[in-house]
Formats: C-alpha cells, structure tokens, sequence
C-alpha cells in the first residue's frame, strides 16, 4: 500500500492513543530521559495545534525509581517493584507537566488498574474522566497503577492498557512507540503493512524482553489486534525517530500499519468483547455454532455442552466450540449452577428445571460479540 493510501486513512483521525515504552524514555544509564520526554511532547503540541485530541499511555515508572533508587537492576520482587513505581511516577508526571506548562496546558495523570476495566460502572466512570480532562485542556497521561496492583506487574503490561484506552475513547489510531522502527520480517526489513485479517505476520514477532521493559513485539501485535477487531487502526514504530507521531498522522511511510477489521464496534460491545475478563467457559456443539457463526443467533440452552466456571448472572463468558476455539463473548442470563442444570434442554423446559424463565436465551445476540 503506497503513501498516498496512508494520507487517505489518516486524514479522517481525530483522536489517538500514544503508548511510550520503557526503553523509549530511558537513556543508557536507565534514568529519565527526559530530553526524550520533552521530544515526545512537543509532538503531541504540535497535533493538538491541529485539532486532534490525544491521550498518551506512558511507561517508565519503574525504571524511572530504579534509577533514582540507585538500583542496577530492575527488581523481581513485588515490594521492590512497587516501591521503584511509587518513587519514579512523581518523577514521570512531572517530566511531562514541566513541557506542557509551557504551552499552557497541564499533563493530567490517571493511574488504572485491570479492575477498572473489568467493573462495567468503573470503566464508564474512567471514560468520563478521561473526557473531563480533555474537554478542559489538559494531556491525560495514563500508567498502570503499579504501586496496588499485583496482576498488573507481574503479567500486565503497557500495550494491553493502551489498547484497552483505546476502546475507552474510540479512538481513532492506537501508536505504540518502541525502540525498533516497526514489525520485521526474520531478514530485517519492516513491514509497511498489514492487513485486517493476516495471521502470517505474527510468526516474525518475538518473545522478547529487555532489562527495563516488559513487553515485546508480540504483546504489541496482541494489543493490536484488540484495536483492530474494534475497528480502529494501530501503528508501531520507533520514539527514537524525530517526529514520529506528526510523520504518521500526515500518512507518511512510517513504522507498521496495522489495518483495522471493517466493523467498528460500540463501547459497550468493545467492554463485552475485550474488556472485562471472563468468568467462565461455556462449550457449544457445533450447531449451536454455525447458529452464532452463520446465522447471527442468541445461544439457547440445548446447544450447551458443558460449563467452566463459577460465575454469576450477567458475568461476562466465552464461548468455545468442542475444539477449543474461542468464537464469541457475551454475558450471560443465569449463574454457572442454572446454566448446568438446563444445558442440553430446549427453552421451553427450563421452567420446569428452575422453577422460573426469566430469559429463553442464556445469552442473548445483544448482549454477545463474535470475536
């Protein structure tokens, strides 16, 4: 795809999300680097200049504190890492507030946590904040909260939250900024672009992790692909490149495009699909799943066989298939102990099962997204 068809899709964005990885902001000693900092946030004054509302989801809290703890390595254990977080966040915000005064606006930290995307009502309540803070001028800067959260620290990591950011807002383009110029193929060359739907691309990513970060090029191409599915486009490319971010957005040949799927999701189906975590495991036979698949139908009862988890009514679920497959997400009608008990029974028997029917789907179309 040539740069013309670049200019073509960036010329309709109007918002976007800015991951910055840890390696981005650190300089080789493992400090701050807040010359890059400085870099980064000029871009993003000179986008806002032009209209566009950005958020940027920024790591480097921990190897901000490891440096100003005088630590050579980063920490394996959870105290220490959540003490290099809490020491190095204050030096994080203020490396971006310092710019952003200048230009007369403030940086505003929001620090989340899994279980802010998980709960319905907090994640509504996030997504308002967020809005708040743009609506009033200011550059939400968004971390995970490292200091409190356990999950987060040990297998989550930046380009999930910033998908997940991306969602909140429906924003438009997901950029996630690392320390190579892009996704490379195994002889060196960065792929340009790729298409909605190309699993092939995900053999050249890499399990890889440095000595500040956490993630790597798979975790970006995971995170991708949860933007995509949304609907939304995804670059990844280097920070270290000078004007990185103004460069994507005027549809330059930069970094890898990652096309988004053709069907933008609502918010509410982008929380079902990928945001809360599911509870549970409902396994389908297989013309339950041609009737999801095929013909856009809710799941009934009949076409269950066999329960996972120990969930709650109006829990979010997965739907597999007897092979294991993952084909949809939704939430569910009755708690794991009713839906074991009606599995495999026609709608019209569960009265008699349960004493009561409130719904003859157990999970409706509605309230499901095929993934």
């Amino acid at each position: 795809m040539g740069e013309i068809d670049r200019k073509k899709m960036m010329s309709g964005v109007r918002s976007l999300v800015v991951k910055v990885g840890t390696n981005v902001l650190s300089d080789r000693s493992g400090r701050l680097d807040r010359e890059r900092v400085a870099e980064i946030c000029e871009q993003v004054h000179e986008l806002r200049s032009r209209g566009l509302r950005i958020v940027i989801v920024s790591s480097g809290a921990i190897g901000a504190g490891q440096a100003e703890l005088g630590l050579r390595r980063r920490p394996t254990a959870l105290p220490e890492l959540q003490a290099a977080a809490a020491v190095g966040q204050s030096h994080l915000i203020r490396a971006y507030d310092e710019v952003f005064r200048k230009h007369g606006y403030r940086a505003g930290q929001v620090l989340l946590t899994r279980e802010d995307i998980d709960d319905r009502v907090r994640y509504n309540n996030a997504r308002n904040t967020l809005e708040a803070i743009l609506k009033l001028g200011a550059v939400p800067v968004i971390n995970e909260n490292d200091t409190i959260s356990v999950d987060e620290i040990t297998f989550g990591d930046n380009d999930y939250l910033a998908a997940m950011v991306t969602n909140l807002l429906r924003a438009d383009l997901l950029v996630l900024l690392t320390t190579v110029e892009g996704l490379e193929t195994p002889t060196g060359q960065v792929v340009g672009v790729v298409a909605a739907g190309d699993e092939a691309v995900k053999s050249f990513a890499r399990d890889e992790k440095t000595r500040l970060g956490k993630g790597g090029m798979r975790s970006k191409l995971e995170a991708a692909d949860i933007a995509r599915s949304s609907g939304e486009m995804v670059v990844i490319a280097s920070g270290h490149r000078r004007d990185v971010l103004v460069e994507i957005v005027e549809g330059k040949p930069v970094g890898t495009l990652l096309l988004p799927g053709e069907e933008k999701l609502s918010s509410r189906e982008r929380w079902i699909g990928f945001g809360a975590r599911p509870a549970g495991t409902l396994v389908i036979d297989d013309g339950a799943r041609k009737a999801l698949l095929e013909r856009g139908k809710s799941l009934l009862a009949s076409g269950i066989v066999s329960v996972d988890g120990d969930f709650k009514k109006g829990s979010i679920v997965e739907i597999a298939d007897r092979q294991g497959e993952v084909i949809a997400r939704g939430r569910v009608n009755y708690p794991a102990q009713d839906v074991r008990t009606i599995a495999g029974h026609k709608s019209d028997e569960i009265q008699g099962l349960l004493g009561s029917c409130p719904h003859a789907e157990v999970v409706h179309r509605d309230d499901m997204v095929i993934l």
